[in-house]
């Protein structure tokens, strides 16, 4: 139970506030996040690393010498948004490029990925790592669909000792690959984790029973048994990891490949204590197996704010990976070695403020049609806010039971940012783009994206048929091309992508907007149903896809309930407050 908070849609903010503050040897604030407040070495890659927030001491605890350079910081289990990336990266860049270093979920791949091109379009060399050590989240032949959870870790130790030491980008990406394909982690969990201002966990376990490979989102585990002995568990996690070997890896016989840096992490409440209880039969079957454990971590190291539960990493090493896990380290939750680092200059070192924003100029018609948006967007919070709770429920039936509390967040600063930017006369499409950037800073996601359609409506004539339907189309093309997922795939794209036909359909025969919108919107909402036949085959709720049978995708619910009340506005031009 989370007992220590304020406001909780300002829970994070003033908790990277809180962290800045007690941390400022090692960081400074800047819009999106954090960078080191020590000197770098210039003309050397910069790491940068992120998420969502929760999961301390991942991103944050890890930014210092020998560690990330940045950490891009999104709201409680949300993915930062591309411009909070963007920010960060330009921050932290020491001139020879930046490497992007995140979990496989689809809203950091999203955003990580669109920071990733704007950087490359200013000339800036940047590259992405993506961990997938979670061997629960999906199967060993796909592998690049895992998620990642505490062997993010590993791979960010290495990859930022490498980059310290002077290697070029391409080498540093190398390293990073090697690591991510040497590691692999299991996890249980014994109760879920409950959110601030939330009055229940985003998932609970049975009294004395254990949720088996469960994710820190919060996801359920895929399966459940009774909870073990402390020796009990640390069998299974350590049978579970050895049954699959990284290749060009031995078990024993071979110094490369029989040496592993083991990691038991705590993922919120359980007692350091309990897990050195547990650790102890782990190191007993590491070396009856043959192994050689190497610098052991035992602790919280990637949590899930309080869920109590545990996992398993191990880390298989190679005489470079060992000479870059051992390199020096200093920062606010890891720490090894020596390490000698200068303050920055006291005019470097001055937290950057979020700047405001500045208005370009738009026409008569344009700031019209933004009073439009805005109502567009009042209508789609009022409809988010009367079913947050069911489409709670419907995403803990297989996911991690956050997509209401996701979508409110994300829908209600999508319309603070668009009511500023109308009362500042912004015309259309920057009311959308400051409703979008908005949105994703505070929901993570790949919903913010959709507000995308900014770039075909544009500032100066107002948005007619063709341009709308121009840019739903360009928002489903930009959501399937980052975050991967197809039609069939149980996501929001099985109503996107058959609203965008319809739509597109009927502006073409000539129908107006509002008619067309109505048309487009029923097909909407009959492709959300349809769903609940679907398996998932993308993102979280894929570990779990047969509890998921019957049940439409909260995803596809939302995005059907949203249009259907933003063509209330067109009809109406009055919010909705019609349920699901």
């Amino acid at each position: 139970m989370t007992r220590l908070f304020n406001e909780p849609a300002a829970f994070a903010d003033e908790m990277i506030e809180g962290f800045v503050a007690s941390h400022g040897r090692w960081v400074k604030r800047v819009s999106g996040g954090v960078v080191r407040n020590t000197k770098s070495t210039p003309d050397t890659v910069a790491l940068v690393i992120g998420g969502g927030s929760g999961h301390y001491p991942a991103f944050a605890g890890l930014v210092g010498q020998g560690l990330a350079h940045g950490a891009a910081m999104g709201n409680l289990f949300a993915s930062p948004s591309a411009q909070q990336v963007y920010n960060v990266a330009k921050a932290a860049d020491n001139g020879a490029g930046v490497l992007l270093g995140y979990g496989n979920y689809a809203g950091d791949v999203l955003h990580f990925t669109q920071a990733q091109e704007r950087l490359r379009r200013e000339g800036i060399d940047c590259r992405s790592i993506a961990v997938t050590d979670d061997v629960s989240s999906a199967p060993l032949a796909e592998r690049a669909k895992r998620r990642g959870i505490a062997g993010d870790l590993t791979v960010f130790k290495v990859a930022a000792a490498a980059a310290e030491a002077g290697y070029s980008m391409d080498a540093v990406v190398d390293i990073a690959e090697r690591a991510n394909d040497r590691t692999r982690s299991f996890g249980v969990a014994f109760s879920g984790c409950t959110l601030p201002g939330a009055d229940h966990p985003l998932f609970s376990v049975t009294e004395g029973r254990m949720a088996v490979g469960m994710g820190i989102h919060g996801e359920p585990g895929i399966g459940e048994t009774d909870i073990p002995t402390a020796d009990g568990l640390a069998e299974l996690l350590v049978s579970r990891l050895l049954t699959e070997i990284p290749d060009g890896v031995t078990l024993a016989g071979d110094k490369t490949g029989s040496r592993v840096v083991p990691i038991l992490n705590g993922l919120g409440s359980v007692k350091y204590e309990e897990l050195f209880v547990v650790y102890r039969r782990v190191a007993q079957l590491l070396a009856e197996t043959g192994l050689e454990a190497v610098d052991p971590q035992v602790g919280e190291l990637v949590t899930s704010f309080d869920m109590a539960g545990t996992s398993l990493t191990l880390f298989w090493l190679d005489d470079e990976l060992e000479t870059l896990w051992n390199a020096p380290a200093d920062g606010p939750a890891f720490r090894r070695g020596a390490v000698t680092a200068d303050a920055l200059e006291a005019r470097d070192a001055v937290e950057e403020a979020d700047v405001e924003l500045s208005i370009p100029g738009a026409t008569a018609d344009s700031r019209a049609a933004a009073t439009r948006v805005l109502a567009a967007l009042d209508a789609a919070k009022t409809v988010v806010d009367a079913n947050a709770h069911e489409l709670g429920r419907i995403d803990a039936i297989a996911g991690d039971g956050d997509h209401g509390i996701g979508m409110e967040r994300g829908v209600r600063a999508a319309v603070e940012a668009a009511t500023d930017a109308v009362g500042r006369g912004a015309g259309a499409a920057t009311t959308l783009y400051f409703a979008g950037d908005a949105w994703a800073d505070k929901a993570g996601g790949t919903s913010g994206a959709l507000w995308a359609v900014a770039d075909a409506v544009g500032d100066i004539k107002a948005p007619d048929g063709d341009a709308v339907a121009a840019g739903v189309a360009g928002a489903a093309a930009a959501i399937m091309e980052f975050g991967k997922a197809k039609p069939g795939d149980k996501t929001l794209v099985d109503v996107l992508v058959p609203f965008r036909d319809a739509l597109t359909s009927e502006v073409v025969a000539g129908k107006s907007l509002t008619e067309a919108w109505g048309t487009a919107a029923a097909t909407a909402q009959e492709a959300a149903d349809a769903t609940a036949n679907l398996l998932p085959l993308m993102g979280r709720a894929r570990p779990h896809a047969e509890k998921s049978l019957g049940t439409p995708d909260a995803g596809a619910v939302s995005m059907a309930l949203i249009i259907r009340a933003i063509h209330n506005t067109f009809a109406e031009n009055t919010p909705t407050k019609e349920k699901a």
